[in-house]
């Protein structure tokens, strides 16, 4: 059984943004033990390019939202589960506009312009302000640790209804859905 898709545009930014979304982290991760050098400002730069992106890639994910509804949740699936699925991905949404603000708003607080591809300067969100750029750094960091818990309980709950609850969910965010 499978229940209805996701129009392709949504499927496809879906993947997109997630591997958008894990290549920023994964970047965090090997930067956060990196010695400063002309590698690190470089990935540093990388990250940055990741998560505008991911930005960019978020607000085109919720124009297609509008321009393609979701499909119904399945019919199996209570209305306190459907609830709590709704609400996981609004805060999926939230965390992926928030979390690149941050970063931005951070960047633009230790007077680091964001220089996009090495092409485009992004104006700074808020004024040189080093202690705020400190704060914003444990902001953007928490963020990006609780959306990682976030993913990992999204994974968790479509792998539950693919191999428990055998309901077809998983197929609807797939390119390649078998057919009924």
């Amino acid at each position: 059984m499978h229940s209805e898709r996701y129009a392709l545009p949504t499927i496809l930014l879906h993947w997109l943004g997630a591997i958008l979304i894990v290549a920023a982290f994964g970047l965090a991760l090997a930067l956060s033990g990196m010695h400063l050098s002309p590698l690190k400002f470089k990935m540093i730069a990388w990250h940055k390019w990741l998560g505008i992106t991911v930005l960019g890639v978020t607000a085109l994910r919720l124009l297609a939202r509008l321009v393609w509804k979701a499909p119904a949740m399945p019919a199996d699936m209570s209305p306190a589960m459907q609830r709590i699925a709704h609400l996981g991905h609004l805060a999926l949404y939230l965390f992926m506009l928030a979390i690149p603000l941050s970063g931005w708003a951070m960047s633009s607080a230790y007077g680091i312009p964001i220089v996009y591809l090495a092409k485009f300067t992004l104006p700074d969100l808020i004024g040189a302000n080093e202690a705020l750029g400190a704060q914003l750094k444990t902001v953007h960091v928490l963020l990006n640790w609780t959306l990682a818990a976030i993913v990992a309980g999204h994974v968790l709950a479509a792998l539950k209804h693919h191999f428990v609850d055998r309901n077809g969910l998983l197929w609807r965010m797939s390119p390649h859905a078998p057919k009924n």
